[in-house]
């Protein structure tokens, strides 16, 4: 891989298997390929170490691997008997391996313990930073828990097999940071494949989130220093030095989809990751089940039974889609906790705007306020949002006065005002839908094509829900224009309507 392009591609994976010496002479290192016998000065890469080191490539016959399987290696060091196997899932691309899923090795029944995890076993801050406070660290907003916890692994994989966790990193290259429907985070999408997302919020969102991560990245030889305990064992380059950013974030991305939040927990154990924990786990929104941690481990107690060779799914937290998509890269068609945010704000040129803005944070809105509009409840949402609107509209001093009198969100309704805040919700929802390339039909016939790209096939499960929420939104704005007593007024003026995005 040139260093002037870099790229993701399937076989230099954060978690990806190395590229023989050879061939390395003008290209980049795999993460893998990185190894503690090839130590160089500061300000220079580090070389690739010898093939006996590491894994097998991609694509390449497989070979003895004498330390055994992810499971057989827990068992080894402490994982007691349980009730789960591992057992593959195909790949849409044969060039790629198939990935690993978790799967009931026997009949189980709700409120069976389905595996313990011992402590000594997962990967967490305590483990990572020892005896060092991770206040300093961590409350300076510049360095997050995953941050730490990709690097942690990014110094442990330069170990090879040296590394005490590498059946555990093995297990993740092979995974690749694919999700239960083998698709990388949007994080790591092409700028073409981006383009599957256009019309979605999502598709910024991906865009900032990146800048954040490059934020992060800048901060890592600042930790590399304050952390001592951190790194003292790792002799190797500053971490911005041995790791390029595409590294960094393909390592983030891949910690991200396999970190599992504790509850009742210190802090330094709160993000953990639990070998037999996702992504070999799948996710669901209507699941109960979750990874819990008990007395010296982290255990999972089924929510409902399972037949042998089933697999065991967990509950991922009232997540919408896109978090979906952008942590675990999938999306849940059934997902109750799906939503899109519109944002309301006053404006600020009214000259009313100090009073409605005493009335809107009276009734428990603010002057730029944040509507969730979850699916199913399009309704409920637009209900909500029109008193608001109609308090942007309202322009007249003493009707203002009125409204500040009163003990509730009550503002004069006119049919001019009424008809106009409901053309403003329209117009803006039908911006939206606009604003994507396809429509609702052409997205639901695109997904009855079996052989469609798997990053295109889950953008469009996400558009597509996307606008059935806005459709809803529109009929139900529909409604109410239909309801209006008079059809023939016209909309009221509104010099300082509020805004929408």
């Amino acid at each position: 891989m040139e260093l002037s392009h870099l790229s993701l591609s399937e076989n230099h994976f954060f978690f990806s298997t190395p590229t023989s010496p050879s061939s390395l002479s003008h290209r980049l290192p795999s993460f893998l390929s990185l190894s503690t016998n090839h130590r160089r000065r500061r300000r220079s890469f580090c070389s690739a170490s010898n093939s006996d080191t590491l894994v097998a490539a991609t694509g390449k016959k497989k070979r003895d691997e004498d330390d055994g399987d992810l499971k057989t290696w827990m068992h080894k060091n402490g994982l007691p008997p349980c009730k789960v196997v591992l057992k593959d899932k195909p790949s849409l691309d044969d060039s790629v391996k198939p990935i690993h899923y978790v799967a009931a090795s026997e009949d189980l029944q709700k409120g069976d313990i389905a595996f313990s995890v011992p402590n000594s076993l997962v990967v967490t801050l305590e483990r990572v930073l020892g005896n060092e406070t991770i206040a300093e660290l961590l409350t300076t907003n510049k360095f997050s828990e995953l941050a730490c916890l990709a690097l942690y692994l990014m110094y442990e994989k330069k170990q090879g097999k040296k590394s005490f966790w590498y059946p555990y990193i093995r297990e993740l290259d092979r995974q690749r940071g694919r999700g239960q429907l083998a698709v990388e985070s949007p994080l790591l999408w092409s700028e073409s494949e981006l383009a599957y997302l256009e019309g979605s919020p999502l598709k910024d969102e991906i865009v900032k989130r990146i800048e954040g991560i490059r934020k992060e990245y800048n901060e890592l030889d600042t930790v590399w220093f304050m952390s001592g305990s951190l790194f003292q064992q790792y002799p190797y380059d500053l971490p911005t030095e041995a790791f390029p950013f595409e590294i960094f974030k393909q390592a983030f991305a891949a910690v991200q989809s396999c970190v599992v939040h504790l509850q009742n927990v210190s802090l330094a154990r709160r993000f953990a990751l639990v070998p037999l924990g996702p992504p070999l786990l799948a996710y669901c929104s209507n699941c109960k089940a979750m990874l819990t941690a008990v007395d010296g481990a982290v255990q999972l107690v089924v929510d409902r039974p399972y037949k042998a060779g089933d697999p065991i799914v967990v509950w991922c937290g009232p997540q919408p889609n896109t978090k979906l998509l952008t942590n675990y890269g999938f999306v849940d068609e059934d997902n109750s906790n799906d939503r899109l945010i519109v944002e309301v704000a006053l404006s600020t040129e009214d000259p009313q705007y100090q009073d409605k803005r005493i009335v809107a944070q009276r009734n428990g809105k603010l002057s730029i306020q944040t509507f969730y509009v979850y699916t199913g409840k399009e309704r409920e949402a637009v209900s909500d949002m029109i008193p608001y609107m109609r308090l942007g509209y309202v322009s007249d001093p003493s009707e203002m006065q009125s409204v500040i009198s009163s003990q509730g969100p009550v503002c004069p309704v006119s049919p001019c005002m009424e008809r106009a805040v409901l053309d403003q919700l329209a117009d803006y929802f039908n911006t939206r839908l606009a604003a994507y390339p396809t429509t609702l039909a052409e997205d639901e016939s695109m997904l009855t094509d079996g052989s469609l790209n798997p990053k295109r096939r889950v953008a469009t499960q996400l558009v597509r829900l996307e606008k059935k929420m806005l459709h809803a939104c529109l009929q139900a704005i529909m409604d109410l224009i239909s309801q209006l007593p008079d059809h023939s007024v016209s909309p009221c003026p509104a010099p300082y309507a509020p805004s929408l995005k």
